[in-house]
């Protein structure tokens, strides 16, 4: 089966004065109407829908959020909802689900997508995922990634770097990564062809635990302990003492950075995406739109 697992816990700080200008109050963005009428948390959940049955939809969150989430989640199964103590990076949290889901169904395919992110076509993006749950049928062994064609020489962003085509597929091989390079390492990126990592994949859970097994081996240890735990009565207690001893873990640094030949990019093409994380690219966004300055007023 196909699932969806969508990374809604993060914190969105380099957003915070914004998103309080907005609603009043201090408000993660993906809990936030940044643009249009809806959450970014709610738009995602819409765009995924149109490819993934509700039922296989499997959002990630932390117990501080409760508040923010409550609402836009109310109706939603327990089961459904993998919540956090705290917020410790995106390698848990992949990793937390990912061990949720392996219980149910370990054999099947799952897509990660973040909750703050901006795509001008939901049906155009879902497409390329599409694409991806196809590529993944084909090559179990591969864990997928949307690589953005990029529109500027954007140094906040990762790269890919992409290397030969994989025989048969509309894949590319991965070289390497580039976390956030200075603005002229940007401007070569660019014009050599290189994408931007969305941080959109897709996989087979098996495929995604084996990968982390490999490249975060403690972290997966530390889970694999609690796993008897999970979905019992006893699991927030464990998951609970688990993290009080958890650091920050970044799922693009220790994981698909020490990986590549392990992961193959799809390039997304016409559809234009933002991650949202800076002002200036909500402002670009809105005024693309045509909704400049709409909650500004209010």
């Amino acid at each position: 089966a196909n699932w969806a697992l969508i990374l809604a816990g993060g914190e969105g700080s380099r957003l915070r004065a914004l998103t309080r200008q907005i609603a009043g109050y201090e408000l993660p963005k993906q809990f936030c109407r940044l643009i249009g009428g809806d959450t970014l948390l709610e738009q995602t959940h819409r765009r995924v829908s149109l490819v993934i049955e509700e039922a296989r939809m499997v959002t990630v969150v932390t117990r501080p959020h409760e508040r923010f989430y409550a609402p836009i989640l109310a109706g939603t199964p327990a089961e459904q909802i993998v919540v956090q103590p705290q917020n410790r990076g995106t390698a848990p949290a992949i990793l937390y689900a990912l061990a949720r889901m392996a219980k149910v169904d370990m054999n099947g395919r799952v897509a990660i997508l973040p909750s703050d992110h901006y795509v001008n076509s939901d049906e155009a993006f879902m497409r390329h995922v599409e694409a991806a749950f196809r590529a993944v049928s084909a090559r179990p062994e591969l864990v997928v990634l949307l690589g953005i064609r990029p529109s500027a020489p954007e140094s906040a962003y990762g790269w890919i770097e992409p290397a030969d085509l994989i025989p048969g597929t509309e894949l590319l091989r991965v070289r390497r990564f580039w976390e956030k390079p200075s603005s002229e390492m940007a401007t070569s990126f660019w014009r050599a062809g290189f994408l931007w990592n969305s941080f959109v994949m897709v996989a087979r859970v098996s495929t995604l635990l084996e990968l982390l097994r490999t490249t975060i081996p403690e972290l997966y240890a530390s889970f694999e302990k609690i796993s008897s735990d999970l979905g019992t009565a006893d699991e927030q207690r464990a998951v609970e003492t688990l993290y009080a001893k958890l650091g920050a873990v970044s799922f693009s640094d220790e994981v698909l950075a020490k990986a590549p030949t392990s992961l193959a990019v799809l390039p997304v093409n016409g559809v234009e995406w933002s991650d949202l994380g800076e002002p200036r690219r909500v402002f670009e966004v809105l005024e693309r739109e045509g909704m400049d300055g709409q909650w500004v007023a209010a």
